[in-house]
């Protein structure tokens, strides 16, 4: 199976090189470091590392990157003689990498993941010659494992989560996937469901530790850029919709011209950069009066200003610390849904669509802990939001319960690194 897989990837790579440069039109990044792609890192000295032992990490975009930093962070404490490999398959991931890790210097080396053929595995594992591998999340690479395996490199899959429709796909191709499973060293499972499904996919010792991303701290730095974000709009209740996805704009600004907000500000800010302009085009359309974060500066946001299309990087906690209601994007649409939890660490209420099943556990048990509310639609969204930004006592209330909510849920960092310690000892 996996020689077959092998295969399907050759015969796919120029329709791959081709979508990459495609992307690159309206994200550059795209087009840069194409090489490390395809297993060729001349431009990355292994020395960087000073010859230190190297732990890598693989955290795929944003998400998954901003996830990884509590447990990178505790890597480069507990092993000061260490280093980490840093991996991603984005510019935006490894553009969110840059900024969070580059107070550790030459201790952390950032680099694309090549793509996953055996032949481009192994110039990747002969480069840098990995202590240990740590995948985030739902990264499971067939040819990738196996070459671990073969090198005698541990592989941890950290932060797990696996949805059924995921374990639906995976079982599919159980022969290709069930291999892979088998060469996990060590899963570290987010729920007792997901833990389950890992399991029937073929997976052992696996342990539930919870989600690290309970863990994350919000960097003060951004709070005050929040706060100041804040003190621009005024004493206006603020609407954001975070991590929106695409088609889930026009739902919401076509709901916006139906529902009266008062004197409200929504904020949108889309899970993908390349598509800023998109929905500053359809806020246009609907003759919506639209403001950009990044052309806003120092300047107050108008009365006539009804959305605030955030199309910064790296600042996702400081919108979250400048509202007073939080919609997590990619809900609406079968899309899956988005992580709540940083809303709920910054003491938000958050409302929810009708599909989160990449976050079911934690979506389902925020509901049952009144720390976010679900809502069918894009109208009832906003309807939800207006009723919360007018009662003030029970949003307080709601705020609080969704701190307490994301206190309750720490400490997965911590019991993850008890299962890493052995791999790298």
């Amino acid at each position: 199976m996996r020689r077959l897989y092998s295969f399907a990837w050759w015969l796919a790579l120029p329709l791959v090189l081709a979508r990459l440069w495609w992307r690159g039109r309206r994200e550059p990044g795209y087009r840069r470091h194409v090489s490390e792609r395809l297993g060729f890192y001349r431009g990355i000295d292994r020395s960087v590392a000073a010859g230190r032992p190297l732990l890598w990490v693989h955290a795929v975009s944003v998400g998954e990157t901003r996830a990884a930093e509590p447990l990178i962070d505790s890597l480069l404490a507990a092993y000061p003689d260490a280093a980490v490999l840093l991996t991603h398959m984005t510019p935006t991931g490894r553009a969110t990498g840059r900024a969070l890790f580059g107070k550790h210097g030459a201790r952390l080396v950032q680099s694309y993941l090549p793509y996953d053929t055996g032949w481009m595995v192994r110039r990747f594992l002969s480069h840098f010659q990995p202590r240990l591998c740590v995948l985030m999340e739902t990264e499971v690479w067939p040819n990738l494992i196996a070459g671990c395996v073969r090198q005698h490199v541990p592989v941890m899959l950290v932060n797990a989560r696996l949805s059924e429709r995921s374990l639906a796909k995976a079982q599919r191709l159980s022969g290709l996937m069930r291999e892979a499973a088998r060469g996990f060293s060590c899963i570290a499972a987010q729920t007792e469901a997901d833990a389950a499904r890992l399991r029937q996919m073929g997976a052992s010792n696996v342990h539930v530790t919870g989600s690290i991303k309970f863990d994350v701290a919000p960097p003060q730095e951004i709070l005050i850029r929040g706060a100041a974000l804040r003190g621009q709009i005024g004493s206006r209740p603020v609407l954001l919709c975070a991590s929106t996805r695409e088609g889930e704009e026009e739902l919401i600004l076509d709901a916006l011209l139906q529902c009266d907000l008062q004197q409200a500000l929504v904020v949108i800010v889309p899970r993908h950069p390349q598509r800023f302009d998109a929905v500053a085009r359809m806020a246009a359309l609907r003759n919506i009066m639209l403001c950009r974060r990044s052309e806003l500066g120092s300047a107050w946001v108008g009365p006539e200003v009804r959305v605030l299309l955030g199309d910064s990087m790296g600042e996702m906690f400081a919108y979250y610390a400048a509202c007073d209601v939080a919609f997590i994007g990619g809900s609406l649409l079968p899309l899956g849904g988005q992580n709540l939890i940083e809303a709920c660490a910054l003491g938000k209420p958050v409302l929810i669509g009708p599909h989160t099943h990449n976050f079911l556990t934690i979506s389902a048990d925020a509901v049952d802990a009144g720390a976010a509310i679900r809502v069918a639609d894009a109208p009832a969204m906003l309807q939800q939001a207006r009723r919360l930004l007018q009662a003030d006592v029970e949003r307080i209330v709601m705020g609080a319960k969704a701190k307490a909510y994301a206190e309750q849920h720490r400490g997965a960092t911590a019991r993850t690194m008890a299962l890493l310690k052995p791999l790298i000892d």
